[in-house]
């Protein structure tokens, strides 16, 4: 399997750091992995020993990485470190064993909920059916209907409160409103006042949207991603199309954004990264653009790449058993295993609080779980799951003031997750697990073998024939490729 780059135009003279040294401030900066507020442990030092691969032909357990880093060493000061950091993880994942969580259905969608966001006390949802829906989450109640799309709600994101009080005064609002972002199959991103709940302004993008983020850099950018894989920009400022470029061959599945930088995902496998450089026209400077040869991501136009930016890492979920990590400045992938079996496939992947989240569906019992992972070792912690839990297509999280969890999570039920104290009598209603079989898989670095693209390939071909006898009807019975065509229908 070669690997290839395509190298972007010349860089112009920009305002923005260059993304090189950026990154290099936010290695150093680096918040560990923080445990669960039941069980909270103290903060590790740095990233050392966090076992990441540089050479594309190794493979090794993380764990096992990280003593060997010390191997030869005589300085007795690091070794200590080395086994503070295993006491630690062995505490965190003690906390996670104890986890409980209430959890909360919100009934009111009649369709796939297929994004959520977390705005303050409020969660946001988006449906297949039209509507977006704005829920109390103390009680658990709908607040708000935001109807106005056409076609079905396929993303959302949420500004800053920093920029939202600039449009709020050219308003007249209150300068504490929040707004919301909306992107849909009917080719509108929409924006809406959450208070009134009011749309203060469409942009025609002349294509279903299928992928959006609020890039909060300069005066802002609102960057959404199209079924034709055309990303375009446009300014907070002035609301004015200031990019438009054909980025990838499949559609726009996923659109992140990480200081300067933004990150694009497609249909097709493809990972582009952008640097945004604050200018009136063209922003986003293309510094690499990596194909699904290289991410192994190739699901073909009707799957579905998620990803998750942390560093010169990104996580990438595409339908697999497994997650992708790229090394976006070398190309260099790593496979993390979310599933001990290859019925498994993994629909969305998230951080938050130190930990990375990976939902885990099984075609062949239709079994639904959520996987931890410390971070920044990406060390398995633990296994979450409920009886008849529904396939996850879409996560968000968020903390309360007292460091506890909230998560929401969407498909064909939309559920709040609320985490109870882990010394208190009441019971979660949510089962923790250790799968042995994750335990015992190991960070695996690729690469270019004839093996790794035969078994891409052979995977393929057995995801065409569907998800297994177990799988329930509607957007789960299509195999890891379904989710985009549903929503677009």
């Amino acid at each position: 399997m070669k690997r290839q780059v395509e190298d972007a135009p010349e860089a112009l003279p920009s305002q923005t750091p260059p993304a090189s040294k950026i990154l290099k401030g936010e290695a150093e900066s680096r918040a560990p992995a923080s445990p669960a507020p039941a069980a909270r442990t103290r903060e590790r030092g740095g990233e050392a020993g966090t076992g990441r691969q540089q050479d594309g032909t190794q493979a090794a357990e993380v764990s096992d990485h990280c003593r060997s880093a010390s191997a030869g060493r005589s300085d007795p000061s690091e070794e200590q470190q080395l086994e503070q950091e295993e006491a630690d993880f062995t505490s965190l994942r003690a906390s996670w064993e104890k986890a409980k969580f209430r959890l909360r259905r919100l009934d009111g969608h009649n369709d796939i909920v297929t994004c959520a966001v977390a705005v303050d006390n409020l969660v946001v949802s988006g449906s297949r059916d039209t509507t977006v829906k704005v829920w109390h989450v103390p009680t658990a109640t709908e607040q708000k209907n935001l109807g106005g799309h056409t076609g079905g709600v396929t993303c959302l994101s949420v500004p800053p409160p920093e920029y939202c009080k600039r449009l709020a005064w050219s308003l007249s609002l209150s300068d504490r409103e929040r707004f919301l972002l909306s992107g849909s199959a009917d080719c509108y991103v929409k924006i809406w006042a959450l208070s009134v709940g009011q749309c203060v302004k469409s942009i025609y993008t002349f294509n279903a949207v299928t992928a959006l983020c609020f890039v909060p850099e300069g005066d802002g950018y609102i960057v959404a991603g199209s079924d034709g894989g055309k990303v375009q920009a446009w300014s907070w400022h002035t609301f004015e199309n200031c990019q438009s470029a054909s980025a990838h061959q499949e559609a726009v599945t996923s659109i992140q954004s990480q200081g300067p930088l933004v990150f694009s995902g497609s249909a097709g496998g493809e990972v582009s990264v952008w640097e945004n450089r604050r200018s009136a026209r063209d922003p986003l400077r293309l510094l690499h653009r990596w194909s699904g040869q290289v991410t192994g991501c190739r699901g073909g136009p009707g799957g579905r790449l998620t990803l998750s930016p942390r560093g010169d890492r990104v996580f990438l979920g595409y339908g697999r058993a497994w997650l992708k990590i790229l090394h976006w400045k070398t190309g260099t992938t790593s496979r993390l295993t979310n599933h001990s079996s290859i019925t498994g496939v993994t629909d969305c992947v998230h951080q938050t609080g130190g930990l990375l989240i990976g939902s885990c569906y099984d075609l062949a019992n239709g079994e639904s779980t959520l996987n931890l992972f410390s971070l920044p070792q990406c060390r398995y912690l633990a296994s979450l799951t409920w009886p008849d839990a529904p396939r996850i297509l879409c996560f968000a999280a968020w903390t309360t003031g007292s460091g506890d969890h909230r998560w929401v999570t969407g498909g064909r039920d939309l559920i709040v997750w609320e985490q109870l104290p882990s010394s208190g009598k009441r019971r979660g209603d949510v089962t923790v697990r250790r799968d042995g079989g994750l335990d015992s898989c190991s960070l695996e670095s690729e690469g270019d073998t004839e093996d790794d693209e035969e078994t891409d390939d052979h995977e393929d071909d057995d995801d065409s024939g569907g998800a297994g006898e177990g799988a329930p009807a509607g957007a789960e019975d299509g195999g890891p490729g379904s989710w985009l065509r549903c929503v677009l229908q």
